[in-house]
């Protein structure tokens, strides 16, 4: 919000004074409704703190929707039996979507040279395993193509494995982006360059906004799927090799924490292993794992 100062300074100025977005806020109630409806559907904790967050991303909700301001939304909302129908919307908006590619590489580099031999070492009587991978909170993609780049080189060397890549996410736009597998071109610089020129593909003509896309060879091996990680029970397989949930938990009360963990520790196969970030922790949770590696635990 402008300063008084500033606001006579730009009326010195004869500039425009400060839009209806400028002065407009979420009452605290209105807000602590908001939180509650996001904490309770998908989990997500958002404290009073995320207050001005939270405003940035539905303001533009609220010009899409030709409404006056947050408390014509909020009234949308609640009271005029508006939030059927924009609750998709209002998850996406309020969702954080960090991710990049080759995030937390120790985990790559431990699923390479610990995890999947350990797996196929397990399944030795059959001839080419399949391993299937979950990526839990796949947001664009970026975890998944990554898993799919590491998997497909390995794939080739060793000769004895297949691999299956399935990536879910809470938030629909992001899905659509991951099908995509669009990318801004800075987002691969993290990828090493052995791997960029084999799963990078560089535009063939240079647009306003430089971008990359995935090689079909991996996106054919990856798919995403819609999931709320509140849900009761997930519609997917039971004999997942290796499971990735890395940095959600942390926005998770502790007892939705330990809900998620043991809904998807039910999809591993025996000895299956997940990863979880690097600043999560399964202490204080009543699920028995053994841990393998920093965030790495293995279903006993």
């Amino acid at each position: 919000m402008r300063t008084p100062e500033s606001i006579l300074a730009a009326s010195a100025l004869s500039l425009p004074f400060a839009g209806p977005d400028d002065d407009d806020h979420l009452t605290p109630r209105d807000f602590e409704r908001i939180a509650t409806l996001i904490g309770d559907k998908v989990g997500i904790k958002l404290p009073p703190a995320k207050r001005i967050m939270v405003e940035g991303r539905l303001r533009k909700r609220v010009r899409s929707l030709g409404l006056v301001d947050f408390a014509d939304y909020t009234a949308h909302l609640f009271e005029r039996n508006g939030l059927d129908e924009e609750l998709v919307h209002l998850i996406n908006a309020v969702t954080t979507n960090k991710t990049d590619f080759f995030r937390e590489p120790e985990h790559f580099e431990v699923m390479v040279n610990k995890l999947v031999p350990a797996l196929l070492a397990e399944r030795r009587g059959e001839r080419k395993p399949l391993l299937k991978i979950w990526s839990a909170a796949s947001s664009t993609g970026a975890e998944a193509y990554t898993i799919a780049m590491v998997m497909n080189d390995l794939e080739a060397q060793r000769r004895d494995l297949s691999y299956a890549i399935l990536g879910t996410d809470i938030d629909t736009n992001v899905l659509e982006q991951a099908a995509r597998a669009v990318f801004p071109a800075e987002m691969a610089d993290a990828v090493p360059a052995e791997l960029s020129a084999r799963y990078i593909m560089q535009p063939r003509k240079p647009g306003l906004r430089a971008e990359v896309r995935i090689a079909p060879e991996l996106r054919k091996r990856v798919q995403f799927a819609h999931l709320n990680l509140m849900d009761k029970s997930y519609p997917f397989d039971r004999d997942v090799d290796l499971i990735f949930l890395r940095n959600v938990l942390i926005y998770f009360e502790k007892s939705d924490q330990e809900a998620v963990i043991n809904r998807l520790v039910g999809h591993l196969r025996p000895r299956g292993y997940l990863l979880l970030g690097h600043s999560e922790s399964m202490i204080g949770t009543s699920i028995t794992m053994r841990q393998v590696a920093p965030a790495v635990f293995q279903k006993v």
